[in-house]
């Protein structure tokens, strides 16, 4: 039965690394109701849950929770002196404590960001953790420690990211890591939705080239006169007509 739990616990700690990027040390967040089911049930919970989990395990809980303790007199004391050994979260409430069920949702936002595993017996809080994709949900039952299976609302977020719809939160920090790699951020992404307006520049100078002469008889290169100088005229063409017609023509006897 416990190799068959703990083979469970796996597959549903796989679910959660690949689809919500869940990584350890696993943050557990604790309420008083879990340590006093533990303190019930004989359970050591900083002995049991890593081997449970499988890794490392970091314990955590706020002050609000500490307070509701309090406040619910010496039949919780055990409790208290257990959740007063693990780390106080800071929440939004120091100045005027909520209800840990309250508090421990508002810890965890609308995407539990901060990857949080939530440790807990309360009824009400566990409805409203369903409701959050991607927080793995603990709980005690038969004097052991049950990792509870994917939440509806964390299949139906891994389906519409499948379909395309959505961009899951892993794919959300592995595109961050590798804009912060190259060097792009959201100033550059800025400049880059501008438009340049055009500088009125010179003209190309390949279109200011003269057109190539068709290849033929070369020209011969104009002889340049000097100022004061007349341009001589060629009369050779004339002498030879003149003297054809000054010859006498010669008749045949």
């Amino acid at each position: 039965m416990k190799i068959k739990r703990q083979k469970q616990a796996k597959k549903t700690i796989s679910f959660y690394k690949f689809n919500f990027n869940v990584r350890e040390p696993f943050q557990i967040l604790l309420d008083g109701t879990f340590c006093q089911a533990a303190l019930k049930n004989k359970i050591q919970i900083k002995e049991q849950m890593p081997k449970y989990l499988m890794g490392e395990v970091q314990f955590c809980t706020t002050n609000c929770a500490l307070k509701e303790l309090e406040t619910l007199g010496k039949e919780l004391y055990g409790a208290k002196i257990i959740l007063q050994k693990f780390q106080v979260r800071k929440c939004q409430h120091f100045q005027s404590p909520v209800p840990a069920s309250e508090c421990l949702l508002s810890m965890l936002q609308d995407t539990n960001p901060h990857h949080y595993f939530v440790a807990t017996q309360d009824h009400t809080l566990t409805a409203g953790l369903k409701k959050i994709p991607g927080v793995p949900l603990l709980y005690i039952i038969l004097n052991t420690i049950v990792l509870d299976k994917p939440s509806q609302s964390s299949l139906d977020h891994v389906q519409a990211v499948q379909l395309g719809e959505l961009v899951s939160p892993a794919q959300q920090q592995s595109i961050r890591s590798l804009k912060e790699e190259q060097g792009i951020s959201q100033q550059d992404r800025e400049r880059r939705g501008k438009k340049r307006k055009r500088k009125q520049g010179n003209p190309n100078p390949l279109s200011c080239l003269k057109k190539k002469k068709k290849k033929g008889v070369p020209t011969p290169p104009l002889k340049k006169t000097e100022q004061g100088e007349k341009r001589k005229r060629s009369r050779h063409k004339r002498s030879r007509m003149n003297d054809s017609s000054s010859a006498p023509s010669v008749t045949n006897p």
